[in-house]
């Protein structure tokens, strides 16, 4: 039998890239919050976990319980999950925070109040109500800048001032069985003054100078 060729130990050397890049990949470790029994977990997911599960959370993820102030961070440079049962806590975990990619899962059947909740540089939201109304995840994608631009800052001041993206989500979105929509407003130089309804906005370090793009979820 003639040994392999050169252009098939080149294939098979690119194959094994391929599968490692892939299985890196899927490594990628998320970051799970939720609340349970008055305590907030935080857990780091190497997979999905199933909406809710939270002894299979405990089971399956590396989770610490932490106290409110010790999940009050301005960045998450992985996937961010929380799950939650009300609105209490999210203004504290999401309110002015840097995040990419994240989900909301609802895991009561309450309803939820009109408040609106600020995230800067959101590029994918995905949403899921099932505890309230079944049916399948939604996904909304608010912006693909590409990864060539620079990256945000991990502080709250430094964050809010290189952030371009600012997405208001609208939490009553989650009483609806409606699609998840959004409209966006580019080239708003002045935040705060533009949207004077969020009156929260004039407490934050948003520089009047920069020119941003608004979207509002609905």
């Amino acid at each position: 039998m003639a040994p392999p060729s050169g252009h098939s130990f080149f294939l098979i050397g690119a194959l094994g890239v391929f599968a490692l890049n892939c299985f890196t990949r899927a490594q990628r470790n998320g970051t799970l919050i939720f609340t349970k029994e008055n305590t907030i977990r935080k857990c780091s997911c190497s997979a999905d976990i199933r909406d809710c599960d939270y002894s299979l959370a405990n089971l399956m993820c590396s989770c610490k319980t932490v106290l409110p102030l010790a999940v009050e961070q301005t960045s998450y440079s992985d996937r961010l999950t929380i799950w939650f049962t009300d609105t209490s806590a999210l203004g504290l975990l999401l309110n002015f925070t840097l995040v990419r990619d994240l989900k909301l899962s609802l895991c009561s059947t309450n309803t939820l109040p009109t408040e609106y909740l600020a995230i800067c540089g959101l590029k994918r939201l995905r949403v899921s109500t099932e505890a309230k109304h079944p049916s399948l995840e939604q996904s909304l994608l608010i912006h693909d800048s590409g990864e060539s631009e620079p990256r945000e800052k991990p502080t709250l001041q430094r964050g809010w001032q290189t952030c371009m993206y600012l997405s208001f989500l609208d939490m009553a979105l989650f009483n609806r069985e409606s699609a998840l929509k959004s409209y966006s407003v580019a080239n708003s130089a002045s935040v705060a003054n533009n949207f004077p309804y969020f009156s929260y906005l004039k407490t934050f370090p948003v520089l009047n100078n920069k020119s941003y793009v608004v979207t509002f979820i609905y």
